[in-house]
């Protein structure tokens, strides 16, 4: 009798998990509480979207019918994806979402990000299984068209959401302390129908599972910014986007670090450091190809190409000193040193590669200001004359009127931009946000940059933060947010437009995906 139960029992296990196979980057789907309408998930590898289709009565109560596609996480992670319903027909309470769950049992502990088909937004969760679900109460609505962005992160026991629409910061919709939740869960997107005899079908892609370095965590927000990475690097992944849909595709990831694509000037590669080194690899992916830089091979993450795509500048750390701006032909060969002063950043080509723009320290400073250098002499001019604050990420514009970076006289970093004398200064964006590197598009209508949050130092660009890439117009205007990633140093410190101005390419951080 008792080998009668076990058999029938693990008949009930393989069928929960009859439908479980890998898609994308979940290890399992399942339809959980035996809906009358089975579910599926499939993935679409060229634009890395999800499709789901999935029926079930609710996720509510001391039960739940629904489709799952997940994987299992150990730890602290960071939940990230776009979300949106096919069709506007259907049940209002139809929802989709993130699900952090201990198990596919029908009644088991978990907590869900809801967003439902009438805009309602909710964090909900069960303490523990057979309990009836709960939530704030709050009704939360967002705009239905487009659909929203979702976050939830785990920290230790504590679990909190977040939604945006598209083009605007997260906002916290919640936070759950979960006391009884396990280190191992499963985690994944789920889907809905709230009507047992109606299926619903949603697409989810910009679908990223993040785990961040290890943090010890504190409550008091001002002793949380002085704690330290408990752990030193996490994985790469080289991203492409573009800016005016908002689709992204991770092209390469990496166990290690790598950091600041530029987009070679046919359009078909993008060149990276790692290592010291400087890699071309196709904008599908692929086989990266190391490029020669000679005796340089201390390359950090301040490189870039000439507007009339000839030349490389780079800048690499001299014997026994600091950082140093050399050029050298695209095709690579033995670099041309430029600047005799250190340290010293590339960051910028003037049109017509006769000068370029670095910041650096000099005469004993622990200050950094921006220089104009002369390519041929290695003559510099001053274009700052910073005596406290920070500036950095000093970029020309393709019709040179501009240079365009970052600077925060008024505490908060801003984008920033002058004429090439260095007068004109013009603050460009005002918001609570530390912007970084604005990076202008080819066609010089678009200024791309990265936006650190607001509890960090001013003057720091520091890794593994959850940070934002923004857009905006360059004759002006509110600027739009096109991603949310965990990076910050090296997802995007150089130029990385496309030469056809409607994408970039970044690096986020995580670690690799099984």
């Amino acid at each position: 009798m008792k080998l009668v139960s076990f058999l029938f029992l693990l008949l009930c296990y393989s069928f929960a998990f009859s439908q479980g196979s890998t898609v994308g980057i979940f290890q399992n789907q399942a339809d959980v509480g035996k809906p009358k309408i089975s579910g599926s998930s499939q993935y679409d590898a060229a634009t890395q979207t999800y499709t789901m289709t999935g029926g079930g009565e609710n996720i509510w109560f001391n039960r739940d019918e629904f489709h799952y596609l997940f994987k299992k996480i150990n730890g602290d992670f960071l939940l990230t994806a776009n979300f949106e319903f096919v069709g506007d027909e259907g049940n209002g309470h139809r929802k989709i979402g993130w699900m952090i769950r201990e198990s596919v049992d029908e009644g088991a502990t978990h907590i869900t990000s809801a967003s439902h088909g009438d805009g309602l937004m909710a964090l909900q969760w069960r303490e523990m299984r057979g309990a009836y679900m709960r939530d704030p109460e709050d009704e939360i609505f967002y705009a239905k068209k487009g659909g929203q962005i979702l976050q939830m992160e785990r920290q230790g026991k504590t679990v909190t959401m977040r939604i945006a629409n598209a083009g605007e910061p997260l906002q916290d919709v919640g936070s759950h302390e979960m006391k009884n939740l396990r280190d191992s869960v499963l985690v994944g997107l789920y889907i809905c129908s709230h009507d047992p005899n109606k299926p619903e079908t949603a697409k989810i892609w910009n679908v990223r599972i993040d785990k961040p370095v290890g943090m010890a965590y504190h409550p008091n927000p001002i002793i949380q910014r002085s704690i330290k990475p408990l752990q030193g690097v996490v994985g790469c992944r080289l991203e492409t986007m573009n800016v005016f849909d908002g689709k992204r595709k991770v092209i390469r990831e990496s166990a290690g670090k790598f950091e600041a694509p530029n987009w070679m000037p046919d359009g078909k590669k993008l060149l990276y450091n790692e290592a010291g080194s400087l890699y071309t690899i196709p904008i599908e992916g692929g086989t990266a190809e190391k490029l020669n830089t000679g005796k340089v091979n201390r390359n950090n993450n301040d490189h870039g190409i000439s507007f009339d795509g000839k030349m490389l500048a780079i800048s690499s750390s001299k014997e026994g000193s600091g950082s140093a701006v050399y050029v050298v032909p695209l095709q690579g060969g033995e670099p041309k040193l430029v600047t005799e002063a250190t340290p010293s950043y590339w960051h910028g080509w003037a049109p017509g590669a006769k000068e370029v723009v670095v910041v650096g320290q000099r005469n004993g400073s622990n200050i950094y200001n921006l220089y104009k250098v002369n390519v041929n002499t290695g003559k510099e001019v001053a274009l700052t004359n910073n005596t406290k604050g920070h500036v950095d990420g000093c970029e020309y514009s393709p019709d040179g009127k501009y240079v365009y970076y970052n600077a925060n006289p008024t505490g908060t970093m801003q984008v920033w931009r002058m004429k090439p004398d260095g007068t004109g200064k013009e603050q460009l964006t005002f918001d609570e946000y530390h912007s970084w590197f604005p990076h202008i598009s080819p066609d010089g209508k678009w200024i791309a940059f990265i936006s650190f949050p607001t509890d960090i130092e001013p003057s720091s660009h520091p890794s593994y933060k959850k940070v934002m890439l923004r857009l905006m117009p360059a004759a002006g205007g509110a600027p739009t947010v096109i991603a949310y990633l965990y990076g910050g140093q090296g997802t995007i410190n150089v130029n990385s437009w496309s030469p056809d101005s409607k994408s970039i390419a970044f690096v986020s951080n995580s670690e690799k995906s099984d």
